[in-house]
C-alpha cells in the first residue's frame, strides 16, 4: 500500500453478530412508520418508541410526535393514532386512552407481553409476585403496572435476593425484565431458588433472545480485542448490559457511544483491535458510521464473528398488517 493511507495503522475489527435491532425494535419501528403512512402527520408516540436518538429523530422528521403522558397531547390532536413504545406500558395507560376517545396502537414487543401476562397468572393462581429488573425503566414500570400497586416486588441485586422478606404467606413466584444481564439475572435467580426451593419461575426464559444472543456474541469477541464499542443509548439496558459483558469477559477498554461524533479518540490509541457490536435498538447504519470513522483514521480489516442466526419475526397489529404485505397500496 502506498502514499498516506499505507502510513496508517493496522485495525482488525472484530463484529459482532447477531448484533444491533431485535424483532421487537423493527417491530415497533415499522408501526410507527406504517401509522404515518396510513393516517398521515402527526402521529404521537408515548415514551421514546425504542432507545434511540437517531432512530427516534428519523421519526420526528417523518411526523412523529413523542410525549411522554396522554395529557400532553393537544385537545384538537386527539383524533391522531397514539403509540404506545416497546417497553410497555402499566394498564393505566390504554384505559387513559380509551376514556379520551382516542385510538391507539400498541408496539408492546411481544416478548414483554409475554412477561405482562405472567404477572397475571401468577397473580390468578394467588401467588407473591418478584419482578427482577432495574427501577425506573419503562419496561419495569409497564410490568409492575399491569397489576394493582403492591402486588409486584422489585428484586435489582443478589442482596436484594438476600435480604427480601415475603410480605404474604403466600407461594413465591418471579418474572425478569428482558433486557437484563444473563449472569447477573442468573446469581439473583440462584440466591432466590436457594432461599425459597418452591419458588415459581418462568416456563421459559424471559430474557429475550436477542438480548442473550448478543451477550454471547460479545463474549466470544471482547478476550480477543484490545478495545470495544457498543453501539447505543445510555438510557438503553440492554445495551448498557452489553458494555458491562465486555469488561467482565476480559476487554481492558469497553465504551457505549450514541455515534461516530461521540468517541473519544484518546480511549483508542495504540489498539490493534477492536470489538464492536450494537444494542437491539441501535440501527445498522450507526455501526458502517462508526467503522467508517475508524477507516479514516486506520487500514481497517472488518471481520465478522457470528455466534447465532435470528429469524424471528412477529405480527403487526391488525390494522397495519394489509399494509405491511402491500407496502405500495398507499401510493
Amino acid at each position: 500500500m502506498t502514499g498516506n493511507h499505507g502510513a496508517l495503522p493496522a485495525l482488525d475489527v472484530k463484529l459482532c453478530a447477531p448484533r444491533g435491532f431485535c424483532a421487537g425494535v423493527d417491530r415497533a419501528i415499522q408501526i410507527v412508520e406504517l401509522a404515518l403512512e396510513k393516517f398521515g402527520r402527526p402521529v404521537y408516540v408515548r415514551h421514546e418508541i425504542v432507545h434511540n436518538r437517531f432512530v427516534v429523530d428519523g421519526l420526528k422528521a417523518k411526523g412523529a410526535v413523542f410525549v411522554e403522558e396522554l395529557d400532553e397531547i393537544p385537545a384538537d390532536q386527539r383524533d391522531r393514532p397514539v403509540i404506545f413504545s416497546a417497553h410497555g406500558v402499566p394498564k393505566s395507560v390504554p384505559e387513559d386512552a380509551r376514556g379520551r376517545n382516542m385510538f391507539f396502537l400498541d408496539a408492546t414487543c411481544p416478548l414483554v407481553s409475554k412477561v405482562h401476562k405472567e404477572a397475571e397468572i401468577h397473580d390468578r393462581r394467588d401467588r407473591e409476585i418478584l419482578l427482577i429488573g432495574h427501577a425506573g425503566h419503562p419496561e419495569v414500570i409497564g410490568t409492575m403496572g399491569q397489576l394493582p400497586e403492591g402486588t409486584v416486588f422489585l428484586i435489582e441485586t443478589e442482596e436484594d435476593a438476600r435480604n427480601y422478606q415475603p410480605r404474604t404467606g403466600r407461594q413465591l413466584a418471579f418474572i425478569t425484565q428482558t433486557t437484563l444481564s444473563v449472569d447477573d439475572t442468573k446469581g439473583i435467580v440462584e440466591v432466590l431458588k436457594e432461599r425459597f426451593p418452591d419458588i415459581v419461575a418462568p416456563h421459559k426464559e424471559d430474557i429475550c433472545y436477542a438480548t442473550t444472543n448478543r451477550q454471547d456474541a460479545v463474549k466470544v469477541v471482547a478476550p480477543q480485542v484490545d478495545a470495544m464499542i457498543v453501539v447505543g443509548a445510555p438510557n438503553s439496558s440492554n445495551s448498557q448490559r452489553l458494555r458491562e459483558v465486555a469488561e467482565r469477559a476480559g476487554c481492558r477498554k469497553a465504551v457505549l457511544v450514541q455515534r461516530a461524533s461521540d468517541i473519544d479518540w484518546a480511549d483508542f490509541e495504540g489498539i490493534s483491535s477492536l470489538g464492536l457490536t450494537a444494542g437491539a435498538s441501535a440501527p445498522e447504519t450507526l455501526v458502517e458510521e462508526i467503522i467508517a470513522a475508524f477507516a479514516e483514521r486506520f487500514t481497517v480489516t472488518v471481520n465478522e464473528v457470528r455466534t447465532a442466526e435470528e429469524t424471528i419475526a412477529f405480527n403487526l397489529p391488525r390494522e397495519l398488517r394489509t399494509m405491511a404485505d402491500v407496502p405500495s397500496a398507499a401510493e
